[in-house]
């Protein structure tokens, strides 16, 4: 088979293959592979030329822009995780296994639909795959994105970094103020005070918060997460068991629906793991109204046998 390799050279740490050892390994097992590294612009390029599998040795940030570049495309993409929380990978199933085994199980591996989401706002229009939110966990993230918690990213060991981001998420809980948000959802009113709002394309975000066990990422549907009053104990008490290492779920209001509609007054938004809009492109208005809906199989992931 042809593959085309999206590498991203600085996701993970030593222990990581380099890129000539993840062509090495494809060759290997009798493929042929083109490399290409996603701090080159000539990835996006290389997405337009045929072949038979796309496959992105990164993190959830690197296979979320191969993946939203290949929407439609109906070109299976092959995930050979490498990042922090790899979100994207444990949800169809690749995590825990050696590069060699992925590889060599993309012969009989089968393919599987996979939803986005598409969201339009004063910002344009963008689509997800792990999530859209307003918030405290989306101004968690731009904090942090904007340097605010600098000693979160200066780890190289994954689970201190998710660990760290973990503990600013629950301090920002403690005096995080509601938000007044207009919600519809496929009609139905759910307006309210609310801490946080996460329309979830998948099971998990940002630092392997496990918020949708039961979700499915091929049912046409968002999963919509919401942290009322009063139940912004269940998550404290959640992040503080993943602090210690706990096994333990959840137990949030989630409401399923093809059509979310949101209204809010001066709040950070997220798309997947960015800020919307990014720094350089804000354009910041009193109201912000979003309109979102999910784009049925958008995608398609391999997930070897």
């Amino acid at each position: 088979m042809k593959v085309t390799v999206i590498h991203n050279p600085d996701a993970g740490d030593d222990t990581q293959p380099s890129g000539d050892q993840i062509v090495r390994l494809i060759r290997e097992a009798g493929h042929k592979a083109k490399y290409f590294s996603s701090k080159d612009k000539k990835w996006k390029k290389a997405l337009r030329k045929p072949c038979d599998i796309i496959a992105v040795a990164g993190g959830d940030g690197t296979v979320g822009r191969v993946a939203r570049r290949l929407i439609d495309s109906r070109t299976p993409i092959a995930v050979l995780p490498m990042g922090t929380a790899n979100n994207i990978a444990n949800t169809i199933g690749v995590t825990g296994r050696t590069f060699e085994d992925l590889i060599e199980g993309w012969n009989t591996a089968h393919c599987m639909n996979f939803d986005a989401g598409v969201a339009k706002g004063p910002w344009g229009v963008r689509s997800f795959i792990e999530g859209f939110g307003v918030g405290l966990f989306a101004e968690t993230m731009f904090g942090i994105e904007n340097g605010q918690h600098a000693h979160v990213s200066r780890s190289e060991d994954p689970e201190e970094e998710i660990s760290a981001a973990l503990k600013v998420l629950k301090k920002q809980l403690s005096s995080y103020p509601s938000k007044d948000l207009t919600i519809r959802l496929d009609g139905q009113d759910l307006s309210g005070d609310y801490y946080m709002l996460e329309a979830m394309n998948i099971r998990y975000i940002g630092p392997n918060l496990d918020l949708v066990p039961r979700a499915q990422i091929n049912d046409g549907l968002l999963d919509v997460v919401f942290v009322a009053k009063g139940e912004q104990t269940k998550l404290s008490q959640y992040i503080s068991d993943r602090l210690k290492h706990k096994r333990s779920r959840v137990n949030l209001t989630v409401h399923q629906g093809r059509h979310l509609q949101v209204e809010w007054k001066s709040s950070p938004v997220h798309i997947d793991d960015k800020p919307w809009p990014e720094e350089e492109n804000a354009n910041w208005v009193l109201s912000n109204a979003i309109d979102i809906k999910t784009d049925p199989g958008a995608l398609v992931f391999l997930k070897p046998r």
